[in-house]
């Protein structure tokens, strides 16, 4: 708790003086004012992060907590539970979606078992394994209090650790069998949102599947009654490692002054969990694209934010954060490399700002 408790009171706003400059200057180069949209946006948030209108990020990464649930015995998911396991393993190979999309955008994937069922032996992967996977939260709590605290802890302590080593942009993956049901449980518990409008199919289900879904969420939410006033209390009760996890990165980044990108909707949940610890860490996420799952947009309608793609997908992992990592980097190619007005000898008295 002390981690958590130091990092919650160390996080500040970003800098609004050096946001600010970052609108003046983008204003200033040879084009109408405000024509470049969502990267005019992304550059000025940057600049509040870090404090620099020109950014490099030569070392990024998307972070991936893997970790099994419990709830999976009550037929919530079509995969067999020990994909989580392979899947993990198989992100170490490069053979996965995160992995190819990593590659090409020039990132990294640093894979974590926070809580996979099983031992795996796989060189490469980071152990900070809790336990064996959650409980099942159809019967009572995922874990403990002191669990989910160490859980999110393990998120700070990996962006700290990673931000020494020169790492400056990051983004948020998980890989876990179950986990929208976790990540429905969580946003249900929250918001007051019922099941039929959060809980979406998942990596795909049976309509009566599906119907099963809703129905054990719900039934895992009056059994464990978690207090909508303390998240800790209702991501230990219905929660997953996972999420807790990515929580925890998102407050590490806050507290270190690094973007950090949300990826989709287990993503999402993780990053409302961070917001309930600490409001402040909003403004270090940027949002990369919308998921299909139904939950998505409630989540993000709550944090405020606006996703910056529309592609259709729900695969999970974080495979929207190294596509995001591309539109990052070209924000910043136009702060470094464009031209103003004055540079290019043109009179910008005709413009007119129609933002």
């Amino acid at each position: 708790m002390e981690l958590l408790n130091k990092t919650l009171k160390g996080i500040k706003p970003i800098d609004e003086l050096a946001k600010s400059e970052a609108i003046r200057y983008n204003d200033s180069l040879i084009k109408p004012i405000g024509s470049l949209g969502t990267l005019e946006h992304i550059a000025a948030q940057l600049a509040g992060i870090t404090g620099k209108n020109n950014n490099s990020f030569d070392k990024k990464c998307t972070i991936v907590m893997a970790a099994d649930n419990g709830i999976h015995e009550e037929g919530v998911s079509a995969c067999p539970q020990e994909i989580t396991a392979v899947q993990t393993v198989n992100m170490i190979k490069g053979i996965t979606g995160i992995c190819v999309l990593s590659k090409h955008a020039g990132a990294e994937v640093v894979v974590v078992d926070i809580g996979v069922k099983g031992d795996l032996h796989t060189e490469g992967i980071i152990n900070k394994k809790i336990s064996h996977g959650t409980k099942n939260i159809a019967k009572g709590p995922a874990m403990t209090r002191e669990q989910a605290i160490l859980a999110v802890e393990t998120g700070i302590e990996l962006v700290g650790d990673l931000v020494g080593k020169g790492y400056s942009l990051f983004g948020t993956g998980e890989m876990g069998i179950c986990n929208t049901s976790t990540s429905s449980a969580i946003l249900m518990a929250l918001s007051g949102i019922s099941a039929e409008q959060v809980v979406g199919k998942g990596a795909g289900l049976t309509d009566a599947d599906y119907e099963n879904k809703k129905r054990v969420i719900e039934r895992a939410l009056e059994t464990n009654k978690p207090d909508r006033n303390d998240v800790l209390d209702v991501l230990a009760k219905v929660g997953g490692y996972d999420i807790a996890g990515m929580a925890g990165c998102f407050l590490g980044a806050a507290y270190h002054r690094v973007p950090i990108v949300v990826d989709g909707f287990i993503s999402i949940v993780a990053a409302l969990v961070a917001y309930n610890l600490n409001p402040k860490v909003r403004d270090f996420m940027i949002a990369s694209h919308h998921s299909e799952e139904p939950g998505y947009k409630y989540a993000m309608n709550i944090l405020k934010l606006e996703p910056m793609l529309t592609l259709h997908m729900r695969l999970g992992e974080g495979t929207g954060c190294p596509i995001a990592f591309n539109i990052i980097e070209a924000s910043q190619a136009v702060m470094k490399n464009m031209a103003t007005f004055e540079q290019a000898a043109i009179n910008d008295d005709f413009l007119v700002d129609i933002r």
